[in-house]
């Protein structure tokens, strides 16, 4: 594997996810972060719904985000890489 020296940066945020919303959104609440999507939490939807979410709110692609902790929680830790 090949590296140019550059360390990729990463950030963690803890988000409380509430599925089932009648709309997306994402809000700053303190260090903590509210999240609202419209997907059930069902077979990983509002999951995946939150990271789409996420990556919009922060400008990165989604695959730049990853649930690190709480996947089946409301409580969540996320990673943004980049």
């Amino acid at each position: 594997m090949m590296t140019d020296g550059r360390r990729q940066k990463a950030m963690l945020i803890t988000v409380r996810l509430q599925p089932k919303s009648s709309q997306n959104r994402l809000e700053q609440d303190g260090e903590t972060y509210k999240a609202w999507v419209s997907a059930p939490p069902l077979d990983g939807a509002a999951n995946e719904a939150l990271i789409k979410l996420v990556a919009k709110h922060f400008g990165v692609a989604p695959s730049k985000v990853e649930i690190v902790r709480g996947h089946t929680s409301r409580l969540k830790t996320i990673r943004l890489k980049g």
